[in-house]
């Protein structure tokens, strides 16, 4: 076997690897936001007109339920079940290393996921925009997920979601799952009770 034919599976070993470089990490943000943008000029000028107030229902209810998954995702999946358990706990052994889930996976489960049972379930205009919706929710949460982590606080909103995602990893780990809302949380009582400032 060749030098480059057993650097091969290496490689594509490297493309499912959480903990990523800085060129890796900022191509997911690039790819997700090129995404979006397209997503959302094809609704825009290339969908039928008369399509425009479901597309943005559907939107609407991609950002909603988007929501929804983040927290699933984290309190069921990053915290319950393996191999995810174990790299989530890479992330919250070290907060600042690029840990992250690998574009190509990620990718494949929106299309998987979302857009092409939405494809099944309607038109091609139905699921971009439920798709967009919920890209635009993980583009979001990928950003407050950066930011609570990576940027100083400016403003009290992500003043707010780093003290709670602070609360999540550090003093209550089976708590404060959502990232860009507690919404859930409260709603399926998993919000940690604030301590009262010293």
């Amino acid at each position: 076997m060749s030098g480059s034919e057993r650097s091969l599976p290496r490689r594509m070993a490297l493309l499912f690897t959480l903990k990523q470089g800085k060129t890796a990490y900022l191509v997911d943000f690039v790819l997700y936001t090129c995404a979006t943008a397209v997503l959302m000029l094809l609704l825009l000028f290339v969908s039928p007109r008369d399509q425009w107030l479901q597309s943005c229902a559907l939107v609407a209810v991609g950002l909603v339920a988007w929501t929804a998954i983040e927290y699933l995702l984290h309190r069921f999946i990053l915290h319950g079940v393996e191999p995810f358990r174990s790299w989530h706990a890479a992330h919250h052994r070290r907060p600042q290393a690029l840990i992250f889930t690998p574009t190509i996976l990620s990718a494949s489960l929106f299309v998987a996921l979302v857009f092409l049972p939405a494809l099944l379930w309607g038109s091609v205009w139905q699921a971009c925009a439920l798709t967009l919706g919920v890209l635009a929710g993980y583009l979001g949460y990928a950003v407050t997920h950066h930011a609570t982590h990576h940027w100083r606080a400016r403003n009290a909103w992500l003043r707010e979601r780093k003290r709670w995602h602070a609360r999540h990893h550090h003093e209550a780990a089976s708590a404060c799952y959502g990232v860009t809302s507690g919404f859930w949380d409260h709603v399926f009582a998993s919000a940690a009770p604030a301590r009262p400032p010293p």
